[in-house]
């Protein structure tokens, strides 16, 4: 299993030829707390970079961005009643979307751990 994450501030882990995204715990905190989640449609097709979902706080509403390329293939559907998840657990329960991955090669382009931190020093 691999997390690779973007500059925007999603993260995506990869588990064989399937993304499981969602925001960073550094993303939630600036965010503040989260009120409302709208998710993709299963079965969409997404490019990178193309805006996947967005998360509404009391600070503000901001767009999440496909990581990498593919078709939604779940969402996370605890999100509808409980979109605080994403705010105290963002990298499990607050995931928010699956989905396949049409080109591997991508996933190499996004940061790692490390290029990350740095980004949020």
């Amino acid at each position: 299993m691999t997390t690779k994450f973007t500059p925007d501030h999603e993260y995506i882990r990869v588990e064989g030829s399937t993304g499981i995204v969602g925001i960073t715990p550094y993303a939630q905190e600036q965010l503040g707390d989260i009120v409302f989640v709208e998710l993709p449609v299963v079965g969409k097709t997404l490019k990178k970079g193309d805006e996947a979902a967005v998360v509404e706080s009391v600070k503000a509403a901001s767009e999440i961005y496909a990581p990498v390329s593919g078709t939604v293939t779940e969402i996370n559907p605890a999100l509808s009643k409980e979109p605080g998840l994403v705010n105290a657990d963002p990298e499990n329960a607050g995931w928010m979307f699956k989905i396949a991955i049409t080109d591997a090669n991508e996933v190499e382009t996004l940061l790692d751990a490390d290029g990350y931190s740095e980004l949020t020093l």
